[in-house]
């Protein structure tokens, strides 16, 4: 049995949990849009095409926010392809997945979907093969009320209403040599502020995400996000920060060390940002949105990633999760959480098949994959400021990272209900650990109102079509609450989610 502690107090706060945090990710890829969201003749499909079951799954999974339309299928994409009445609209070549393109779903079906389903729309300007007049263009015909030509065509199109988006991204991994229309960090760096200034004269109040680099492990990494911010640090709100996690090794520890290898990342941006403020003499605090991250190393290559004949909606990238990537997905949220005064936008990159938290069939059902289940349980839970955590946990090292300590946890406190909720990711894989949670500066009073776990026993385990329930989460009875403590025992190789309810507390 390993002890473990974590101290909590009410006034150590690391900042504001913003709920953005819980956003996903929708491109046109494989078969995210075509039979995972937009199925028309799907016996759950509403007027519109919209997959109702998929929608349900949405916002159970709690999805807060989605960037749309890519992704490296951003980097070619016309939008003015998207919008106006199907029958008129081009068949394309995607030249970023070898796909051919109908363009059946567009920018207004998106704004359509993201209100059925109760988000906040990202939308994504192509700085690739196009730059910042068409992305200005963008602006206007979704943001203009009317009495132009583009707001005006916007209400052709059967949008009297404009759409108000708020949230946009200026391009897609602009350094990456997969990418369409790569560029030099100056040479972004300078695009991106001339497109912001362009794309702000229209609706001042946009909020802006700049390219980071698209890899760490890229040999631009770090001097590309300061060249960039460098040209655009005035202009910009956010600076990209994109994680894919690997399994190199086929070695579950060392999996497990992808969660502390993504804190360091964000980290590492942070300071760059803050180097280029520095060197401005400016007070202001580079904002971060970690816009893609997930799981991905089984479906990358091969058939996965491209198939000839330019098919359309073909099977590609579509991860089949287990355990041990819920796990790793549930360390990758606290993670997230713990950034919480750097990191205000998050999208699990991707919602549906296309290594998404969502598979569908075509004409058939939907399920959850495993890394749902830790996504929607702290999208649930997670309200108010995130509290720091002060662990107290022995520790191994790993390839992936120098020092990995057994518990991994995050905390929220939410003054308006009274509700503390912990997040805890026992890391080690066959011993449970007695994990003491210490209470400080809550009131006396307080008591557990839930308690889930995540634990399987075979890290291989998967949610299947006909085993959809295979990994699920379940009731968590090793856990008692008294004078002011938490006491639980955590499984071995488990994530899991206590809720508590503050009945009193002193005054301030």
């Amino acid at each position: 049995m390993i002890r473990t502690g974590l101290v909590l107090d009410r006034d150590f706060v690391v900042g504001p949990l913003d709920r953005r945090v819980f956003g996903v990710f929708v491109e046109h890829l494989g078969r995210c849009v075509y039979t995972g969201i937009y199925e028309p003749g799907h016996p759950s499909a509403d007027e519109d095409g919209f997959r109702g079951d998929v929608l349900a799954l949405t916002r159970e999974l709690g999805a807060s926010i989605v960037r749309y339309p890519g992704g490296n299928f951003l980097s070619g994409y016309d939008w003015e392809d998207g919008v106006g009445p199907r029958e008129q609209r081009p068949t394309r070549l995607d030249l970023a997945w070898h796909s051919t393109e109908t363009n059946a779903f567009g920018t207004n079906e998106f704004i359509a979907w993201c209100r059925a389903a109760g988000v906040e729309p990202m939308l994504a300007v192509n700085l690739g093969t196009r730059g910042a007049d068409a992305a200005r263009r963008l602006v206007e015909y979704c943001n203009h009320p009317g009495g132009t030509t583009l707001s005006e065509l916007r209400r052709q199109h059967g949008q009297p209403k404009p759409h108000g988006v708020r949230a946009w991204c200026l391009g897609n991994e602009m350094d990456a040599p997969w990418q369409i229309g790569q560029k030099d960090a100056g040479e972004y760096g300078r695009l991106a502020r001339d497109t912001a200034r362009l794309m702000r004269r229209v609706s001042p109040d946009l909020q802006l995400t700049a390219c980071g680099s698209s890899n760490r492990e890229l040999p631009t990494f770090g001097r590309w996000e300061y060249e960039v911010l460098q040209e655009c640090f005035d202009e910009v709100d956010l600076l990209s920060v994109h994680a894919y996690f690997e399994n190199p090794h086929g070695d579950t520890w060392e999996f497990l060390g992808n969660i502390d290898r993504m804190d360091l990342h964000i980290k590492e941006v942070a300071a760059i940002a803050d180097a280029v403020a520095a060197r401005r003499h400016s007070h202001k605090r580079m904002k971060l949105a970690v816009d893609e991250w997930n799981i991905w190393y089984k479906a990358r290559a091969g058939e996965h990633a491209y198939q000839p004949d330019w098919p359309r909606a073909p099977r590609l990238i579509e991860e089949v999760y287990n355990f041990e990537d819920a796990l790793a997905a549930g360390g990758a949220l606290c993670v997230l959480m713990n950034n919480a005064d750097r990191v205000q936008v998050a999208c699990l990159a991707q919602l549906v098949n296309a290594i998404g938290a969502i598979r569908t069939e075509p004409g058939g059902p939907a399920w959850r994959q495993t890394i749902f289940h830790p996504f929607a349980l702290a999208a649930r839970h997670a309200r108010g400021v995130v509290l720091r955590t002060a662990i107290q946990s022995p520790a191994r090292s790993g390839r992936m990272h120098p020092e990995m300590p057994y518990l991994v946890a995050s905390a929220t406190h939410d003054e308006a209900s009274g509700r503390t909720a912990i997040f805890a990711l026992n890391r080690h894989l066959a011993e449970p650990q007695e994990l003491t949670v210490q209470l400080r500066g809550f009131g006396p009073l307080c008591e557990l109102v839930e308690a889930q776990e995540l634990f399987h026993t075979d890290m291989q385990a998967a949610n299947t079509r006909d085993a959809p329930d295979t990994v699920a989460p379940r009731p968590q009875r090793e856990a008692r609450v008294a004078e002011g403590q938490l006491r639980v025992r955590l499984q071995p190789g488990s994530w899991n989610v206590f809720v508590l309810q503050h009945r009193g507390r002193p005054a301030p």
